[in-house]
């Protein structure tokens, strides 16, 4: 199977990192990605090993659809830059980043704001907190949001599980479960304690586009495709995904190819008129060229590609 590794800088900080790596692999099928995040563990990154060898070994499921609505995304950023991002996103839907270390609720108000300003009173405004509230900290968050731009709903308010259940009992806001699922030893514990009024699913940490099938199948709930900050050929199988889920409600968070300077392939997957269309990434060889890993970095990374593929092999064995 052919790899190959890219590095590509970011413009905005964004998950704390200025940077976003990863590997690229090619099977019979086409072309697929690997980039857990640098503080993933081996472990950790075995579903992602298992999501890249199934985009590159099987064909994706036949899509339901061509096209996938999808929402900018805003970092924890200043409300003119949030402003600018919506402007240009042509999105009519916005994740906003919030809870933010270093930053206050004023913060994500003002950014908030503006993003409603941006949209206008027709578009969704949703926010992520990345977990990063206690229980009454989102209780409060939530209602002065809210109240502010009216919220579509709120990803990972809190931590745990059970806050999340707690906190659906007291906002009127719907609660969206992200990390709860992605990174849970049981991906349906948020459904057996109503924790959640939407899934969020990325094909890459939960083990590819068939097995995020699987989960939205068994799951019982309205279904948002994220994705982990990746190239397009990562993006891809998110859309490849989102195209063959029954129902899609809600826009998917795949239009993150703003948060990276380049790409890997000749003509990154960015919206129009809010939409991505379904379809395989192709690698350009300028475009690999142009932000392709140095040794050290690719070194590193074919040794964490042979890690993980031994505890994969171990653990199916």
């Amino acid at each position: 199977m052919r790899t190959a590794t890219y590095s590509i800088p970011m413009p905005l900080r964004f998950r704390g990192i200025e940077r976003r790596e990863g590997m690229l692999l090619q099977g019979p099928a086409g072309w697929a990605e690997f980039s857990p995040f640098l503080d993933y563990d081996d472990a950790e990154s075995m579903p992602w090993l298992r999501a890249a060898l199934d985009s590159a070994r099987q064909p994706w499921p036949d899509p339901l659809r061509s096209h996938v609505p999808v929402n900018c995304t805003v970092p924890a950023v200043t409300p003119d830059v949030a402003r600018g991002i919506v402007e240009r996103s042509g999105c009519r839907t916005a994740k906003v980043k919030v809870a933010e270390p270093g930053q206050q609720l004023d913060d994500d108000r003002a950014r908030v704001e503006a993003v409603r300003e941006a949209l206008g009173p027709h578009g969704h405004v949703r926010v992520d907190a990345n977990g990063g509230w206690s229980l009454d900290e989102a209780e409060r968050a939530v209602q002065v949001l809210d109240a502010a731009v009216g919220l579509e709903y709120v990803e990972q308010p809190c931590a745990s599980v059970e806050d999340l259940a707690a906190l659906r009992r007291r906002v009127d806001v719907l609660v969206a479960a992200d990390e709860s699922i992605r990174r849970a030893d049981d991906p349906y514990r948020v459904r057996e304690l109503g924790a959640a009024d939407v899934a969020v699913l990325k094909v890459q940490p939960l083990g590819g586009v068939h097995a995020c099938l699987h989960i939205a199948e068994q799951i019982e709930l309205p279904v948002v495709v994220s994705s982990a900050v990746e190239s397009s050929v990562g993006l891809a199988a998110g859309v490849a995904l989102a195209a063959a889920l029954p129902e899609l409600p809600h826009a998917c968070g795949l239009a993150t190819t703003s948060l990276l300077r380049t790409d890997v392939v000749a003509r990154p997957l960015v919206p129009v008129d809010g939409a991505l269309p379904t379809g395989r990434a192709e690698v350009d060889p300028a475009a690999l060229e142009s932000c392709a890993a140095d040794g050290p970095t690719s070194a590193r990374w074919r040794e964490r590609l042979a890690r993980v593929s031994t505890l994969l092999e171990a653990g199916d064995a």
